[in-house]
This record gives C-alpha cells, structure tokens and sequence, in this order.
C-alpha cells in the first residue's frame, strides 16, 4: 500500500494553538461548530452543510429525530469483517455509544483514545491517537482501521487526516462525526461509507485489487450486477436479484459493505440503486466511478414498475427484457397486495430513511396515510417517492422533528402512529395503537413481492388492539401522570400554589431583565 492513497474526509491543517474558552461537551452546537472552524475545520462542515443540509426552516432547537450521530459511523466499521474501530472523545459519549453498539449486536470491541483539558490544546491527543492506531495495525488480523472523532476533537480541530494512510499495509480511515456538523446517524453512516469508497476507488484506479472472498464462485457469466446502496433486511437483496434475473443482471454488494474487498465489487457495477436516498458522498464516489446512480426501490406494483425500468435503461437493457421483468413479477405482487390488505389511517415516521418506501408500501395495501415524517433530508434520490406519495395528498416532512410528528398525530388521529421511540410513547399514553419503526417495521423484508405481504399481519394485529388500550386507560386512570408520576410510598399531594409563586417569580425576573436592557 502506498503511502499516496487518498485522503480521508477530515480537512483541518494543524491543531487549535489555543483552548477556546467554555469548549466541552456541555457548549452548544453553535459554539462547537465556531470553533471547530477556527482550528481549520470551515471546509469539511461546509461540505457536510451541502451533503446533509438542515431544514431551510429550522429554528435554533430544531432537531431531527437521531441517536447521537457518530453511532451510524461506529455501526458501519462494526459490522465489518476484519475491522478495528477507535474512538476520540469525551468519556460519557464513548460509553453511551459502545453500550449502544453492544445493545445493536456488536461482538467486539471498541477503541478509545481518552483526553483532558492538556492533551486536547497541546496536540498531545492526535500524538496518542497516532500511537493508538500503530498498536493495532496487524495485516494478518485488519483490513483497516477506523478513527472517529467525536463533536469535542473535532471542534478542537484535532488533524485525523495526518494520520498515515497505511500502517503495515493496514488501511487508516480518519473521519469527523461531530452532532454539530452531521444531522442524523443515518448520514452519518454514509459519511464511514463514502471515506472508505474513495480509499477503495483510489486504490483500484492505482492497479490491480483482490477480489472478494467466495465472488468469482458466486457470478454468473454474462451477467452484470447492481450495487445496493442503503443497509436492507438481508432477504431484500435476494428478492432484488430475482426481480433482475429477465434482464440479464443480478444484485452486487450492499454498501455498506461487510468486508474491504466488496468495496471493489461495489464499484465495478453497471448501476448502482440508491434504495436509502442519503447516501450523498457514498453516490459521489459512484458518480466519479462513472457508475450512473437510480433513485427509489421496487416497492409495492407501481415503486417495482417504474424502478425495474429505470434500473434497465440505465443498464442498457433492451425494452423487451425489460417487459419480461415487469411481467414476471407485478402480476404477484398485485396478488399479494390484494390478499393481504391493510385498513385504517396512519401516521408514519422514522429515522432510518426507508420512511418513503414503507408510506408506499402501506398505501399500496389500502391504507391511509396523510402524514410521513423523515429525519432524513430532501434528495434527488427520494424525489420520485415523495412525487408518487404527493399525488395521493399525503405530507411528506423531511427534518421531521419530534414536535411535527406530534402535531401530525393530533391533526389525523390515526388508528395507529409508526414512529420513533418517543413519538410511540406518546400515541399509547392518549390510547392510540403504535409501532417502534426501527424494530418492527424496517426490520421486514419491503421488495418485490415478499415486500408486498410482510407488513399487513402486524399492521393490522396493531390495530385491532385499539380497545385493549382503552381498558388500561380506563383502569390506571391518571396514575403516572405529570405530578403522580415516578414511585410514590404514599399518594401524592399536589401543591399548586407553589407552581404558581414560582411562575410570578420568573415573570418578575423577566420583567427586571428587560428593563435593564431598554436602559
């Protein structure tokens, strides 16, 4: 491995040379992100800025709903083979990270590379961050090794990218995931992907690579294959190559991959599907590969229809093989949507970027649904799902807060609201059936015609325990409830005069404030 390969995504040129007063984990976003520009981070935000932009209409406490973003980063290195992952970041946010991690699955360890007031504006940290990645580097064990800045080094500028690129033909991936910089944890999983797409182009275009294990034993002659791009349920890959089989083509990897070398494979695709649409440095490798990307995924009749034809132009396959696709396969899926139909109104959103997909999905089997929320952004590659959803007078809301997926809840009343953690906790404290998003209902095959009947069973099983959640209510009544909540020995006495006197209080301060400042 040659020591020119390409460079990671961090940009900074050299550590802050001095501490920024009140940097910690407690600043806010927009101090963070002042000072991470001044120690030389202004280029790499402004690329994250462009890759995944806020809401045009975001206030200064509008989120999006996510986990810390940097676990999407720390997922993709964990699920591959024959990769080591190293943290750089304040204690408490590399403990709630690994738990999450060790909670999702992951059966190995994780890095870290601990840091105090000293170290962090000396530079002594990148030194041990340096000397943290040489332990590791056994070719034998590691493709590569990944290091990930979390929000406080890269606000301290701390220079990733001077790392060398290989220790011991061990590929070195230096990236920045600061919450401030990078909205959602699903981004945040392309960020991981797109730096490992551009090591692996560079090192194709540079000469011969080693195929993945097993692949010449899986291609069939004559057939070329489509990258996936987005993390599916493992079936849909299978289903999609089906589905592609008529037209001469089969399914390549899903990005991200489970091993370096299918990174190659990856690449080397006649096309490349864009099945979760935030991918955008993942697709600018792609593009630079000169692989043309299609938008959307072969959901439902009328997604698989018009993704089988997109798919086929872009490959060059002629109309007739493409017919022979399309025939082979609507007539099931319309079979299976009709004898699996779905009845009742729903409110739909999630953080996983599949939230598009499954809106189609629902409706397809005959449901409602007047409202979808994304924590994802607007891209070229959801357009033709938001286009389809709008012409069936359904709002779609991308950087869907917490507070939009409540005010949606309100506005329609479902029969059942899919959505986050919190979103489902405040349907089923009002009595109204709700599903997690991320466990029940993207953890489903959604393509072709597995897709078509695997959501009606538990969807419409949801619904009908519509009056079980009434009886509880009925029987717990208000317990648990503001002021009764949490564990009480005795009954509660509830003191609202001293609500009250705090609330004059606060106004009389208010008042004084802004009194001295009209002077």
């Amino acid at each position: 491995m040659s020591a020119d390969t390409a460079p990671t995504l961090a940009t900074a040129t050299a550590a802050p040379t001095e501490p920024v007063d009140g940097l910690g984990c407690h600043a806010g976003a927009d101090t963070l992100r002042a000072a991470a520009t001044a120690a030389g981070k202004g280029e790499l935000l402004a690329q994250y800025a462009a890759d995944y932009p806020p809401s045009p209409t975001a206030g200064p406490h509008d989120q999006p709903q996510s986990m810390c973003p940097a676990f999407g980063a720390l997922r993709v290195g964990l699920r591959m083979r024959r990769t080591e992952t190293i943290l750089s970041g304040s204690a408490c946010c590399v403990y709630g990270l690994t738990f999450t991690s060790h909670f999702y699955g992951a059966r190995r360890s994780v890095g870290y590379v601990p840091f105090n007031s000293e170290s962090l504006v000396t530079g002594k940290l990148f030194e041990d961050i340096r000397e943290a990645v040489h332990a590791p580097a056994d070719p034998a064990k590691l493709d590569a090794l990944v290091v990930i800045n979390l929000c406080v080094p890269s606000a301290s500028g701390v220079p990733l990218q001077l790392l060398p690129k290989a220790i011991n033909g061990v590929r070195i991936i230096g990236i920045d995931v600061p919450g401030f910089g990078v909205p959602t944890h699903a981004e945040a999983k392309d960020v991981l992907a797109g730096a490992m797409l551009r090591y692996a182009r560079a090192e194709a275009e540079a000469g011969p690579v080693a195929a993945p294990q097993g692949w010449r034993e899986r291609q069939v002659p004559g057939r070329r294959s489509v990258t996936l791009l987005g993390e599916l349920f493992p079936a849909d890959p299978m289903v999609i190559g089906q589905l592609l089989e008529p037209m001469g083509l089969t399914a390549g990897p899903t990005v991200p991959t489970r091993e370096w070398r299918e990174l190659y494979t990856a690449l080397d695709g006649a096309v490349v599907a864009a099945i979760h649409p935030f991918y955008t440095a993942s697709v600018r490798e792609f593009q630079a590969a000169g692989r043309p990307v299609v938008a959307s995924a072969p959901v439902g009749h009328d997604g698989t229809e018009a993704w089988l034809q997109a798919i086929g132009e872009a490959a060059g396959v002629d109309q007739v093989s493409i017919d022979a696709a399309k025939a082979r396969v609507l007539p099931v899926i319309r079979a299976v949507l009709a004898k699996s139909p779905i009845h009742g109104r729903i409110t739909l959103s999630g953080y996983e970027g599949s939230e598009l997909l499954v809106a189609r999905l629902l409706i397809e089997s005959g449901a409602q649904v007047p409202y979808v929320g994304t924590a994802c952004p607007h891209t070229p590659w959801s357009e033709p799902d938001r286009a389809w959803l709008a012409a069936r007078g359904v709002q779609v809301q991308y950087r869907a807060t917490l507070e939009q997926d409540i005010a949606a809840i309100e506005r329609h009343r479902p029969d059942l609201a899919i959505g986050t953690t919190p979103v489902v906790q405040y349907a089923k404290e009002r009595a109204l059936p709700s599903l997690y998003f991320t466990n029940l209902i993207s953890a489903r095959p959604l393509m072709g015609p597995a897709g078509a009947g695997s959501l009606a069973q538990v969807i419409n099983a949801a619904i009908g325990n519509r009056a079980r959640f009434e009886q509880m209510r009925e029987f717990f009544g208000e317990t648990g409830q503001g002021d009764r909540a949490g564990v009480w020995t005795e009954t509660p006495v509830l003191h609202p005069e001293f609500r009250a006197e705090t609330r004059r209080q606060v106004i009389r301060i208010q008042k004084r404030r802004k009194a001295e400042e009209m002077i």
